[in-house]
């Protein structure tokens, strides 16, 4: 019997990709990214001089998203099953959730991010949480 794979899932793994690829963008195209995504003028500053940080703290963020896209889509039924899917896909959804609704806590510790980086990026984090959650929610039973 052939399984549909789950479009909850699907819909989270193509988020995440994208988000990866919106970070990988930063790193290409330069401080004028980091600036348009909220990311502050410091690290705007530091791309700019050719700084190796954002380089690298970007780049973890995207193979962490890209790694999360890869469980969702194992989560799915798309590809194969990967090592501690369950519990890798609760945790994923937990980050996003609570990364969508911790901004207030985590705001300090970042002053040069712009309030749109945060709102935007917390309604994107809840939307990434719900998609997971739901689909978490439906393919539990052959987790």
């Amino acid at each position: 019997m052939t399984t549909i794979a789950n479009p909850f899932l699907l819909a989270g793994a193509a988020l995440s990709a994208m988000a990866a690829l919106a970070h990988l963008g930063c790193i290409v195209f330069g401080a004028s990214w980091y600036r348009a995504m909220g990311a502050g003028e410091q690290m705007a500053r530091l791309a700019a001089a050719g700084h190796w940080y954002p380089t690298v703290v970007t780049l973890v963020v995207a193979a962490l998203l890209s790694t999360w896209s890869l469980y969702a889509l194992s989560g799915a039924g798309a590809i194969g099953r990967l090592p501690l899917l369950r519990l890798a896909l609760c945790l994923i959804t937990g980050v996003y959730l609570l990364r969508a609704f911790a901004f207030v806590a985590l705001k300090p510790y970042f002053p040069g991010n712009s309030d749109t980086f945060w709102w935007l990026s917390s309604a994107i984090c809840l939307l990434l949480g719900l998609v997971h959650l739901i689909g978490l929610r439906q393919v539990w039973g052959r987790l």
